[in-house]
Protein backbone atom coordinates (compact mmCIF):
# COMPACT_ATOMS: atom_id res chain seq x y z
CA UNK A 1 0.00 0.00 0.00
CA UNK A 2 1.55 3.48 -1.34
CA UNK A 3 3.11 5.27 1.90
CA UNK A 4 2.42 2.40 4.44
CA UNK A 5 5.46 0.34 4.81
CA UNK A 6 7.30 -0.35 7.98
CA UNK A 7 10.47 -2.51 8.43
CA UNK A 8 9.75 -6.32 8.74
CA UNK A 9 12.50 -8.39 9.28
CA UNK A 10 11.77 -11.87 9.09
CA UNK A 11 13.90 -14.76 8.21
CA UNK A 12 11.26 -17.80 7.51
CA UNK A 13 12.86 -21.02 5.55
CA UNK A 14 9.20 -21.53 4.61
CA UNK A 15 8.79 -18.09 2.63
CA UNK A 16 11.69 -17.55 0.93
CA UNK A 17 14.01 -20.22 -0.55
CA UNK A 18 17.69 -18.92 -1.52
CA UNK A 19 19.29 -20.54 -3.63
CA UNK A 20 22.99 -19.41 -4.51
CA UNK A 21 26.93 -20.64 -3.74
CA UNK A 22 28.35 -18.95 -0.50
CA UNK A 23 31.92 -18.79 0.45
CA UNK A 24 32.39 -20.68 4.43
CA UNK A 25 33.03 -18.02 6.22
CA UNK A 26 35.28 -19.42 9.25
CA UNK A 27 36.67 -16.20 11.72
CA UNK A 28 38.66 -17.55 14.61
CA UNK A 29 36.21 -16.88 17.40
CA UNK A 30 34.19 -19.79 16.51
CA UNK A 31 36.71 -21.96 15.41
CA UNK A 32 38.15 -22.07 18.94
CA UNK A 33 37.13 -24.79 21.64
CA UNK A 34 36.84 -21.69 24.06
CA UNK A 35 33.33 -22.26 24.93
CA UNK A 36 32.25 -18.49 25.50
CA UNK A 37 29.22 -18.83 27.75
CA UNK A 38 25.59 -18.01 26.30
CA UNK A 39 23.03 -16.03 28.43
CA UNK A 40 19.70 -16.56 26.78
CA UNK A 41 16.36 -15.13 28.17
CA UNK A 42 14.82 -11.85 29.30
CA UNK A 43 13.08 -10.69 33.02
CA UNK A 44 9.31 -10.85 32.22
CA UNK A 45 7.71 -8.60 34.43
CA UNK A 46 4.35 -9.68 33.67
CA UNK A 47 2.22 -12.15 35.18
CA UNK A 48 4.48 -14.94 34.09
CA UNK A 49 7.66 -16.70 35.08
CA UNK A 50 10.99 -15.30 33.74
CA UNK A 51 13.66 -18.10 32.24
CA UNK A 52 16.92 -17.91 31.22
CA UNK A 53 19.22 -21.04 29.88
CA UNK A 54 23.13 -20.53 30.48
CA UNK A 55 25.15 -22.92 27.56
CA UNK A 56 28.47 -22.53 25.82
CA UNK A 57 29.60 -21.43 21.76
CA UNK A 58 31.04 -24.54 20.36
CA UNK A 59 33.38 -24.99 17.45
CA UNK A 60 31.13 -24.69 14.08
CA UNK A 61 32.60 -28.15 13.05
CA UNK A 62 31.39 -30.22 16.36
CA UNK A 63 28.97 -32.42 16.09
CA UNK A 64 27.99 -33.02 20.13
CA UNK A 65 24.86 -31.18 21.98
CA UNK A 66 25.09 -27.93 23.12
CA UNK A 67 27.45 -27.83 26.26
CA UNK A 68 24.87 -26.34 29.15
CA UNK A 69 26.04 -24.36 32.23
CA UNK A 70 24.37 -25.73 35.58
CA UNK A 71 25.03 -24.95 39.11
CA UNK A 72 25.20 -20.90 38.50
CA UNK A 73 23.48 -18.19 40.93
CA UNK A 74 21.38 -15.72 39.09
CA UNK A 75 20.12 -12.55 40.08
CA UNK A 76 18.21 -10.35 38.77
CA UNK A 77 18.91 -6.32 40.67
CA UNK A 78 17.00 -3.11 40.36
CA UNK A 79 18.24 0.25 40.81
CA UNK A 80 17.37 1.01 44.36
CA UNK A 81 19.37 -2.54 45.44
CA UNK A 82 16.42 -4.57 45.45
CA UNK A 83 17.65 -8.37 44.59
CA UNK A 84 15.74 -11.80 42.77
CA UNK A 85 16.96 -14.96 42.84
CA UNK A 86 16.32 -17.41 40.37
CA UNK A 87 15.79 -21.16 41.11
CA UNK A 88 17.86 -23.70 39.08
CA UNK A 89 15.44 -26.10 37.01
CA UNK A 90 17.94 -28.60 35.52
CA UNK A 91 19.68 -28.36 32.40
CA UNK A 92 20.68 -25.18 32.79
CA UNK A 93 18.08 -23.61 33.07
CA UNK A 94 16.75 -21.23 35.80
CA UNK A 95 13.18 -19.69 36.22
CA UNK A 96 12.03 -16.59 38.51
CA UNK A 97 8.15 -16.25 39.59
CA UNK A 98 6.21 -13.35 38.79
CA UNK A 99 6.67 -10.64 40.75
CA UNK A 100 5.58 -6.88 41.07
CA UNK A 101 8.24 -5.01 39.49
CA UNK A 102 8.26 -1.60 39.91
CA UNK A 103 8.12 -1.31 35.71
CA UNK A 104 9.52 2.91 36.16
CA UNK A 105 12.94 1.19 37.23
CA UNK A 106 15.28 -0.09 35.27
CA UNK A 107 17.33 -3.74 36.01
CA UNK A 108 20.43 -5.46 35.44
CA UNK A 109 20.80 -9.54 35.41
CA UNK A 110 24.12 -11.07 37.52
CA UNK A 111 25.55 -14.36 37.17
CA UNK A 112 28.04 -16.12 39.35
CA UNK A 113 29.06 -19.38 37.69
CA UNK A 114 30.01 -22.39 40.02
CA UNK A 115 33.58 -21.89 38.55
CA UNK A 116 33.89 -18.15 39.56
CA UNK A 117 32.93 -16.48 36.76
CA UNK A 118 30.72 -13.60 37.13
CA UNK A 119 28.47 -11.90 34.10
CA UNK A 120 27.13 -8.54 34.73
CA UNK A 121 24.35 -7.08 32.41
CA UNK A 122 23.76 -2.94 31.86
CA UNK A 123 21.01 -2.10 33.38
CA UNK A 124 17.46 -1.88 31.20
CA UNK A 125 14.46 -0.20 30.95
CA UNK A 126 11.45 -2.33 31.34
CA UNK A 127 9.53 -1.92 27.91
CA UNK A 128 5.87 -2.51 27.82
CA UNK A 129 4.01 -4.81 25.05
CA UNK A 130 0.68 -3.94 24.13
CA UNK A 131 -1.49 -6.71 22.78
CA UNK A 132 -1.94 -9.03 20.55
CA UNK A 133 -5.03 -7.52 18.64
CA UNK A 134 -5.65 -10.79 16.12
CA UNK A 135 -3.77 -14.24 15.19
CA UNK A 136 -5.39 -14.98 11.58
CA UNK A 137 -4.34 -17.88 9.21
CA UNK A 138 -4.74 -16.74 5.36
CA UNK A 139 -4.69 -19.38 2.44
CA UNK A 140 -1.98 -18.51 -0.03
CA UNK A 141 -2.89 -20.57 -3.00
CA UNK A 142 0.44 -20.53 -5.02
CA UNK A 143 2.06 -21.46 -2.31
CA UNK A 144 -0.37 -24.17 -1.13
CA UNK A 145 -0.28 -23.26 2.46
CA UNK A 146 -1.32 -21.50 4.91
CA UNK A 147 0.33 -17.93 6.02
CA UNK A 148 -0.50 -17.13 9.97
CA UNK A 149 -0.28 -13.78 10.82
CA UNK A 150 -0.14 -11.12 13.10
CA UNK A 151 -1.58 -7.81 14.13
CA UNK A 152 -0.91 -5.38 16.74
CA UNK A 153 -0.35 -1.70 17.68
CA UNK A 154 0.19 0.50 20.67
CA UNK A 155 -2.36 3.71 20.64
CA UNK A 156 0.23 5.52 22.62
CA UNK A 157 2.86 4.97 19.58
CA UNK A 158 5.63 4.06 22.29
CA UNK A 159 6.75 0.51 21.57
CA UNK A 160 8.03 0.80 17.93
CA UNK A 161 10.27 -2.07 18.46
CA UNK A 162 8.79 -5.61 17.98
CA UNK A 163 9.83 -9.54 18.57
CA UNK A 164 7.86 -12.42 18.53
CA UNK A 165 7.91 -16.07 18.71
CA UNK A 166 5.67 -18.97 18.42
CA UNK A 167 4.62 -22.26 19.57
CA UNK A 168 2.57 -24.33 17.02
CA UNK A 169 0.39 -27.46 18.31
CA UNK A 170 -1.53 -29.94 15.62
CA UNK A 171 -3.57 -33.14 16.19
CA UNK A 172 -3.63 -35.71 13.21
CA UNK A 173 -3.74 -39.56 13.99
CA UNK A 174 -1.79 -42.62 12.20
CA UNK A 175 -2.84 -44.01 8.75
CA UNK A 176 -4.13 -47.57 10.62
CA UNK A 177 -5.18 -48.28 13.89
CA UNK A 178 -3.95 -50.75 16.30
CA UNK A 179 -6.17 -52.48 18.68
CA UNK A 180 -3.80 -55.58 19.82
CA UNK A 181 -0.33 -55.83 21.16
CA UNK A 182 2.00 -58.28 22.27
CA UNK A 183 2.88 -58.92 25.79
CA UNK A 184 4.41 -61.98 27.55
CA UNK A 185 4.46 -63.69 24.27
CA UNK A 186 0.77 -63.39 24.00
CA UNK A 187 -1.45 -61.27 21.84
CA UNK A 188 -4.24 -59.30 23.64
CA UNK A 189 -5.90 -56.08 23.84
CA UNK A 190 -4.44 -52.49 23.60
CA UNK A 191 -4.89 -50.49 26.40
CA UNK A 192 -3.65 -47.42 25.17
CA UNK A 193 -4.76 -45.68 21.90
CA UNK A 194 -1.90 -44.85 19.78
CA UNK A 195 -3.52 -44.03 16.94
CA UNK A 196 -4.18 -40.17 17.66
CA UNK A 197 -1.42 -37.50 18.55
CA UNK A 198 -0.63 -34.24 19.50
CA UNK A 199 3.00 -32.42 18.53
CA UNK A 200 4.06 -29.37 19.43
CA UNK A 201 7.09 -27.23 17.83
CA UNK A 202 8.54 -24.16 18.56
CA UNK A 203 9.93 -21.20 16.35
CA UNK A 204 13.46 -21.12 15.72
CA UNK A 205 13.94 -18.29 13.82
CA UNK A 206 13.91 -14.13 14.88
CA UNK A 207 10.89 -12.40 14.01
CA UNK A 208 11.23 -8.64 14.24
CA UNK A 209 8.90 -5.56 13.46
CA UNK A 210 9.58 -2.22 13.61
CA UNK A 211 7.26 0.69 12.60
CA UNK A 212 9.72 3.39 13.75
CA UNK A 213 9.21 5.60 10.31
CA UNK A 214 5.22 5.04 10.43
CA UNK A 215 3.01 7.63 12.42
CA UNK A 216 1.34 5.75 13.97
CA UNK A 217 2.32 2.37 16.12
CA UNK A 218 0.64 -0.50 13.90
CA UNK A 219 1.70 -4.02 12.52
CA UNK A 220 -0.60 -5.57 10.60
CA UNK A 221 -0.73 -8.93 8.84
CA UNK A 222 3.21 -9.40 9.32
CA UNK A 223 3.56 -13.10 8.39
CA UNK A 224 5.29 -15.65 11.25
CA UNK A 225 5.28 -19.09 9.23
CA UNK A 226 3.74 -20.50 6.36
CA UNK A 227 2.04 -24.33 7.08
CA UNK A 228 2.04 -26.13 3.95
CA UNK A 229 -0.96 -27.62 3.04
CA UNK A 230 1.10 -30.89 2.10
CA UNK A 231 2.36 -31.57 6.10
CA UNK A 232 -1.34 -32.27 6.79
CA UNK A 233 -1.15 -29.99 10.57
CA UNK A 234 -4.28 -28.77 9.02
CA UNK A 235 -6.38 -31.76 8.30
CA UNK A 236 -7.92 -32.13 11.74
CA UNK A 237 -6.93 -29.14 14.11
CA UNK A 238 -4.07 -27.07 14.31
CA UNK A 239 -3.24 -24.32 16.97
CA UNK A 240 -1.00 -21.50 17.21
CA UNK A 241 0.37 -19.80 20.44
CA UNK A 242 2.05 -16.32 19.73
CA UNK A 243 4.21 -14.11 21.95
CA UNK A 244 5.05 -10.51 21.50
CA UNK A 245 7.90 -8.26 23.25
CA UNK A 246 8.44 -4.60 23.07
CA UNK A 247 11.60 -3.64 22.59
CA UNK A 248 14.12 -1.33 22.92
CA UNK A 249 15.78 0.52 20.03
CA UNK A 250 19.37 -1.00 21.85
CA UNK A 251 17.42 -4.59 21.49
CA UNK A 252 15.97 -4.28 18.38
CA UNK A 253 19.63 -3.28 16.66
CA UNK A 254 21.00 -6.87 19.00
CA UNK A 255 18.28 -8.95 17.52
CA UNK A 256 18.50 -7.68 14.53
CA UNK A 257 22.09 -8.03 13.56
CA UNK A 258 21.63 -11.38 15.15
CA UNK A 259 19.39 -12.44 12.33
CA UNK A 260 21.49 -11.24 9.93
CA UNK A 261 24.49 -13.38 11.40
CA UNK A 262 21.82 -16.23 11.35
CA UNK A 263 20.16 -16.04 8.05
CA UNK A 264 23.54 -17.51 7.07
CA UNK A 265 23.68 -20.49 9.15
CA UNK A 266 20.06 -21.47 9.18
CA UNK A 267 18.27 -21.21 12.67
CA UNK A 268 19.24 -18.78 16.00
CA UNK A 269 20.35 -22.28 17.69
CA UNK A 270 22.89 -22.95 15.09
CA UNK A 271 26.77 -22.18 16.04
CA UNK A 272 27.37 -18.40 14.91
CA UNK A 273 29.74 -17.43 12.08
CA UNK A 274 30.41 -13.80 13.64
CA UNK A 275 30.89 -12.20 16.83
CA UNK A 276 27.57 -10.61 18.86
CA UNK A 277 27.94 -10.35 21.98
CA UNK A 278 25.08 -7.95 23.69
CA UNK A 279 25.11 -5.99 26.52
CA UNK A 280 26.41 -8.37 28.90
CA UNK A 281 30.56 -8.33 30.10
CA UNK A 282 32.53 -10.21 32.45
CA UNK A 283 33.48 -8.55 35.99
CA UNK A 284 35.97 -10.84 36.40
CA UNK A 285 38.01 -11.29 33.00
CA UNK A 286 36.90 -8.11 30.99
CA UNK A 287 38.86 -9.84 27.78
CA UNK A 288 36.45 -12.55 27.86
CA UNK A 289 33.79 -13.03 25.83
CA UNK A 290 29.84 -13.72 26.93
CA UNK A 291 27.14 -14.18 24.56
CA UNK A 292 23.35 -12.79 25.31
CA UNK A 293 21.06 -9.74 25.90
CA UNK A 294 19.30 -9.18 28.78
CA UNK A 295 15.98 -7.25 28.63
CA UNK A 296 12.75 -6.41 30.21
CA UNK A 297 9.47 -6.24 29.30
CA UNK A 298 6.19 -7.36 29.26
CA UNK A 299 4.80 -10.71 27.61
CA UNK A 300 1.74 -10.57 25.31
CA UNK A 301 0.29 -14.38 24.09
CA UNK A 302 -2.53 -15.65 21.94
CA UNK A 303 -3.77 -18.68 21.18
CA UNK A 304 -5.83 -19.01 18.40
CA UNK A 305 -7.46 -22.69 17.00
CA UNK A 306 -7.70 -23.93 12.96
CA UNK A 307 -9.99 -26.41 11.81
CA UNK A 308 -10.03 -25.75 7.78
CA UNK A 309 -9.93 -29.39 6.81
CA UNK A 310 -6.87 -28.66 4.52
CA UNK A 311 -4.85 -32.17 3.54
CA UNK A 312 -5.85 -35.94 3.41
CA UNK A 313 -6.25 -38.57 5.32
CA UNK A 314 -2.79 -39.72 5.90
CA UNK A 315 -1.52 -42.88 3.83
CA UNK A 316 0.79 -46.38 4.08
CA UNK A 317 1.14 -49.61 1.76
CA UNK A 318 -1.69 -52.29 2.75
CA UNK A 319 -0.93 -54.45 5.74
CA UNK A 320 0.37 -57.81 5.82
CA UNK A 321 -2.05 -60.68 6.63
CA UNK A 322 -0.66 -63.71 9.31
CA UNK A 323 -1.46 -66.67 10.78
CA UNK A 324 -1.83 -66.21 14.78
CA UNK A 325 1.48 -68.36 15.19
CA UNK A 326 3.19 -65.94 12.76
CA UNK A 327 1.95 -63.10 14.67
CA UNK A 328 3.27 -63.93 17.63
CA UNK A 329 6.91 -64.04 16.33
CA UNK A 330 5.90 -60.64 14.61
CA UNK A 331 8.39 -57.33 15.54
CA UNK A 332 5.77 -55.07 13.54
CA UNK A 333 2.68 -53.50 15.02
CA UNK A 334 -0.36 -55.54 15.18
CA UNK A 335 -3.58 -54.21 14.34
CA UNK A 336 -6.60 -56.23 13.90
CA UNK A 337 -8.45 -59.87 13.87
CA UNK A 338 -8.82 -60.62 10.19
CA UNK A 339 -11.28 -63.31 8.43
CA UNK A 340 -14.53 -65.32 8.86
CA UNK A 341 -13.26 -66.98 11.90
CA UNK A 342 -10.42 -64.51 12.92
CA UNK A 343 -7.90 -67.08 12.06
CA UNK A 344 -5.60 -64.14 10.87
CA UNK A 345 -3.82 -60.93 11.84
CA UNK A 346 -3.30 -58.18 10.33
CA UNK A 347 0.12 -56.56 10.44
CA UNK A 348 2.35 -53.13 9.44
CA UNK A 349 5.47 -51.62 9.96
CA UNK A 350 5.41 -48.95 13.46
CA UNK A 351 4.78 -45.60 11.35
CA UNK A 352 1.89 -47.01 9.94
CA UNK A 353 0.18 -47.18 13.09
CA UNK A 354 1.59 -45.33 16.00
CA UNK A 355 1.12 -41.92 15.79
CA UNK A 356 4.26 -41.18 18.23
CA UNK A 357 7.02 -42.55 15.85
CA UNK A 358 5.95 -38.88 14.40
CA UNK A 359 7.25 -37.26 16.76
CA UNK A 360 4.20 -36.38 18.99
CA UNK A 361 2.41 -37.49 22.05
CA UNK A 362 -0.89 -38.92 23.03
CA UNK A 363 -1.62 -37.16 25.89
CA UNK A 364 -4.14 -34.38 24.66
CA UNK A 365 -2.42 -31.20 25.73
CA UNK A 366 -4.00 -29.20 28.81
CA UNK A 367 -5.41 -26.47 26.53
CA UNK A 368 -6.36 -28.47 23.71
CA UNK A 369 -10.32 -27.59 22.96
Amino acid sequence: MKGYCFLIIVFLTSLFIVIGCVEPFSPPEVNSDEGYLVIDGFLNVGLDTSRIELSHTQNTNTQTSVLKEPGAKLTVEGEKGETYAFTEKGNGSYYLPPYSFNTAQKYRLRVKTRVGGEYLSDFVEVKNTPAIDAIEGKLDTRQDAMVMQVNTHDATNSTRFYRWGFEETWEYRAAFYSSLELVGGQIVSRKNDINLCWRTLKSSNILLGSTIKLSQDIIKDLPLTTVPIATNKLYIKYSILVKQYGLTQDAFEYWTSLAKTTEGTGSLFDPLPSQITGNIRSTTNPKELVFGYFSAAVEQKKRIFLTPNLGRYPTCSAPDTLEIKDALKSANMLMNYYGERSEYILETIDYCADCREQGGVTKRPAFWE
